[in-house]
């Protein structure tokens, strides 16, 4: 008799049931795009993930969320959510990703999670992280956080076939970016500035034909990172992602967390390993889902879920007819 094959503790209706929680937390933000006040916006989108996260059969813990316990009052790293039945899981979300794009009503805003077996998920704190990602389809190793800007275009120009003048790096327009946007613009390729939003700028990176964004570099939170880690663990590419613990502070904060070594250099698998699910519903309209769209009778959202172990990428547009279970 043969053996069955090995599977993970994620059962396969969490994929779907993913879906409600993004879902949740997008129509709540959604309500107040435009209006100016991102903590609002925030809050309420946080308070939505919270509620049907914790509906779901999991014993779950929040690794990745809002901030650290004494900073963030809900979904704080560490925060159990769930109803405490079926698999222990890591989660990593962002409520609502680009907080600002939604106050001004500006594209690629999302509400993302994503969830793995118990100890999958990079467990860090709340600080800054060096970034740097590619879509599928490459050689192992073909960018490098230790290697110079020129190098690491220079190398995906040739590993794409393409010249230089071809590439188009996505970066956050910050100005602590301004020496590494001079660096990438002497190669002479062109460059994409972001105003919020790093999550969605690694996933663009996966269809280049389609978002014209072939490589993600710099520095963003740490949070975005690991589920931008998670999303490309289900659809391909490589990442790799760099803590930025540098003060005493943060180096003793991530020693609390496990991190022993503050300047190691974290790959993809390293951030996101085993089996991941990944979710995002679409805020605002952007390149990767459209935002939500209220009707007279119904609401429309667009989500997209993942699996790393199938590698499945189902798009799901949904018409919710029942208004009050929104709110």
């Amino acid at each position: 008799m043969m053996a069955k094959p090995a599977t993970s503790g994620l059962d396969r209706i969490l994929t779907l049931e993913l879906v409600r929680v993004t879902e949740r937390a997008a129509v709540a933000a959604a309500r107040l795009r435009g209006r100016g006040d991102e903590k609002a916006a925030d809050q309420v989108a946080v308070d939505a993930m919270r509620a049907e996260l914790n509906r779901l059969p999991i014993k779950g813990t929040v690794v990745i969320g809002e901030g650290e316990r004494d900073e963030a009052p809900m979904l704080y790293i560490g925060e159990e959510v769930g109803t405490g039945e079926g698999p222990g899981v890591d989660i990593a979300l962002d409520p609502l990703e680009g907080t600002t794009i939604c106050a001004k009503n500006l594209p690629n805003s999302l509400a993302v999670i994503a969830i793995a077996e118990k100890g999958s998920l990079l467990y860090a704190p709340d600080v800054y992280m060096d970034k740097i990602a590619v879509g599928p389809g490459y050689p192992a190793g073909i960018v490098n956080l230790d290697a110079s800007p020129q190098e690491n275009i220079e190398n995906l120009a040739k590993a794409k076939g393409v010249p230089v003048q071809e590439i188009t790096a996505c970066i956050l327009d910050r100005p602590r970016h301004a020496r590494l946007i001079e660096a990438v613009r002497a190669t002479g390729a062109a460059i994409r500035l972001i105003g919020d939003g790093d999550v969605a700028g690694v996933i663009h990176t996966t269809n280049p034909d389609e978002t014209g964004i072939d490589i993600y570099m710099g520095t963003g939170g740490a949070p975005e990172g690991v589920l931008a880690a998670a999303a490309l663990r289900c659809i391909g590419g490589q990442m790799q992602g760099r803590l930025q613990l540098n003060t005493e502070e943060k180096i003793e904060r991530a020693a609390k967390m496990g991190i022993s070594d503050p300047n190691k250099v974290y790959s993809m698998e390293e951030m996101a390993r085993g089996d991941v699910l990944f979710a995002a519903t679409g805020v605002t309209d952007g390149n990767l889902l459209s935002g939500v769209k209220f009707g007279r009778d119904s609401i429309q959202t667009h989500t997209i879920v993942m699996r790393s172990s199938s590698r499945t990428v189902r798009e799901i547009k949904a018409h919710h007819q029942d208004m009050e279970k929104f709110g």
